[in-house]
């Protein structure tokens, strides 16, 4: 299985293409004008303290306030808060906590006006970027991820991954772990971390600390608000929490940070230095991996798949809703449930790829094509989580209702990634129609399946621009078909169709 790292550089951006064989699975992209991303780490004030939703509405320098709920201020929030007004003040000078004298821990049933006052001074730390007409979601509870561990200021727990499930090597992790854990700080070990040496888990350990002594001595005659903690690399991000062994290529077209991520993996990953490519920017490094076709084909209303089912996405404030439809496709199944299943599967698969490609969070409810057998409805259950089992955000799947509606949660952390797939209409009417690249793969899609039902001699029928599309160029999409399939096709540019008019015909002038 090839999975593959495809970074596009510009100006203001870096786009971050995730391939599986060659299929886009996700979409990122990083803008320097994003001033609050997460785990980003602000000393802030409190601005209004409202008692009935026990939170805190804070000022982090956005243009709605970021909300800080009560249970987001964590059992230790006395002492951070004691920590952080002595450095403020000057009076710390010291930064590590094995001196530090615990205050009372925090009620887990308590009122936010006991231990936050208007103005007042509070560090906190950025767990979803402003959505919509929403601030950002803050926790006063900050955590420093690294490659193999995250550090947890004023704790002593020390945590392994729920996803490495072998117990003798949570107890290796959980030893080694202890032993060289600085006073003060709680540890959480990442799954990645598994089979790692001690020296490994040190190292990161130390740039860990590294960066809460930078983020520290920040605070001392900061500002209000001040950002004191960000990632010093996106790059970097991205290879600590995406990157592991099982990836087979990263493609970059920037020599900056191709040189970037080489030196960052001689560090976690020195066997994979040779993985990363640079890719001369002469040809868009998007379109000589075919992203920029699939970003066309995926982020519509309207998703096709294989066999001529599709999907139709609708976006509303509360949630997203997911509808599969057959489509026109020749059926060969044995029966309706048969077709429904297959179709069904299908859908699964594609559904677990947009959920993370568009990054979609919140509610998510899907309308399965109807089936009567309750294993059927099993079978597509556990094939739908096993699709979604590599996704990182945090996600829930219930079973399917008897209406075959299943219901998706999914953790939604950033704003929704929404491109704009329609272009304007070259007929000059003011309309909008879809991307030439999506009508072609239509077209594609369908002479596919008119060739494995045995049809010969094909004509198609189009809008002279779509024809011209088809059969311009070296090599045309004609003469790819042709090496394809072995079967050639005429086109007949028809000044009367429309433009996102097509008519496949036999011979005879028959329409398929």
């Amino acid at each position: 299985m090839d999975k593959e790292i495809i970074i596009r550089s510009g100006a203001t951006n870096v786009d971050y293409a995730l391939t599986k064989n060659g299929r886009l699975i996700e979409l990122h992209k990083d803008e320097d004008e994003n001033k609050f991303a997460v785990s980003d780490v602000f000393i802030a004030k409190a601005r209004k303290v409202l008692s009935g939703l026990n939170a805190s509405f804070v000022n982090v320098g956005y243009e709605k306030d970021g909300f800080l709920h009560y249970h987001d201020l964590g059992p230790k929030y006395r002492t951070q808060l004691k920590f952080t007004k002595q450095i403020l003040s000057g009076r710390r000078k010291n930064f590590k906590l094995k001196d530090i004298k615990l205050e009372k821990e925090l009620d887990k049933s308590g009122s936010i006006d006991d231990v936050v006052e208007s103005g007042q001074p509070i560090l906190v730390q950025v767990v979803k970027e402003p959505i919509s007409t929403k601030g950002p979601r803050l926790s006063a509870e900050i955590s420093l991820p690294g490659r193999y561990v995250v550090l947890v200021p004023f704790s002593d727990r020390i945590s392994i991954s729920q996803k490495i499930e072998d117990r003798e090597e949570k107890s290796r992790l959980k030893r080694l772990v202890k032993s060289i854990k600085p006073e003060g700080f709680g540890v959480i070990v990442r799954t990645v971390a598994t089979g790692k040496l001690v020296a490994d888990l040190d190292q990161d350990l130390q740039n860990l600390m590294e960066k809460w002594d930078r983020m520290c001595s920040k605070l001392h005659k900061a500002s209000f608000p001040t950002k004191v903690l960000t990632e010093q690399s996106r790059t970097h991000s991205l290879m600590r929490d995406v990157f592991n062994d099982t990836y087979t290529s990263i493609i970059v077209d920037d020599k900056e940070v191709c040189e970037e991520i080489k030196e960052y993996l001689s560090t976690i990953a020195p066997h994979k230095q040779s993985i990363v490519k640079y890719h001369n920017p002469r040809l868009p490094i998007f379109e000589k991996y075919g992203i920029e076709r699939q970003i066309k084909t995926s982020f519509g209303k309207t998703v096709s798949m294989s066999k001529g089912a599709y999907l139709v996405i609708e976006h509303t404030e509360a949630m997203h809703v997911i509808d599969v439809n057959s489509g026109n496709r020749s059926n060969k199944a044995d029966s309706q449930e048969d077709t429904a299943l297959e179709t069904n599967l299908i859908a699964a698969t594609e559904i677990a790829r947009q959920l993370r490609l568009r990054d979609m969070g919140g509610i998510i409810v899907v309308d399965f094509i109807d089936m009567r057998a309750s294993e059927n409805r099993k079978k597509l259950y556990e094939h739908l989580r096993e699709e979604m089992s590599d996704d990182r955000a945090k996600h829930k799947i219930l079973p399917p209702s008897k209406f075959g509606l299943i219901q998706i949660t999914r953790q939604r952390v950033r704003q929704e990634v929404k491109i704009k797939t329609r272009e304007e209409n070259p007929n000059g009417n003011g309309n909008e129609i879809q991307a030439p690249i999506v009508i072609v793969q239509q077209i594609t899609e369908k002479l596919e399946r008119l060739f494995k039902e045995g049809n010969k001699n094909i004509t198609l029928n189009a809008h002279p621009f779509i024809a011209a599309f088809l059969t311009k160029g070296v090599p045309s999409i004609r003469s790819k078909w042709f090496v394809k399939h072995k079967k050639w096709v005429k086109i007949l540019p028809r000044d009367a169709y429309t433009y996102l008019e097509y008519k496949f015909k036999d011979k005879d002038g028959k329409v398929l």
